[in-house]
């Protein structure tokens, strides 16, 4: 399957930075809440599979993130961006970030 240019260009991929961190109760598998600035684009939540990472070595941590989805559920969550990562058979998810820190609501192109 291929995308065209007009389609990639509706994805909205955005560096932000998480501000909090959280445990979700009540789901069947283990999900970290975040709460991620995006500068000018606001403050997001979003729901990840990444409990390898200790929740205080997440805060302050850029992530790049896809914005513009319909928020979804995650449990009683609503999950409002997408933090991309890499899938590692062995630590799950492994978040993607840039190499040096940029301002929160970057785009990535």
């Amino acid at each position: 399957m291929t995308a065209t240019w007009d389609e990639f260009e509706r994805i909205e991929i955005t560096v932000g930075r998480v501000l909090e961190v959280g445990e979700l109760e009540g789901t069947r598998k283990a999900f970290r809440t975040l709460v991620i600035d995006f500068g000018e684009r606001g403050v997001r939540r979003s729901a990840a599979q990444i409990t390898h990472y200790p929740p205080e070595g997440l805060i302050g941590r850029q992530v790049v993130a896809v914005l513009g989805f319909e928020p979804r559920p995650i449990g009683r969550f609503q999950s409002e961006v997408l933090v991309l990562g890499a899938m590692s058979p062995e630590k799950g998810v492994v978040l993607l970030r840039p190499d040096d820190d940029v301002e929160d609501g970057s785009p990535v192109a």
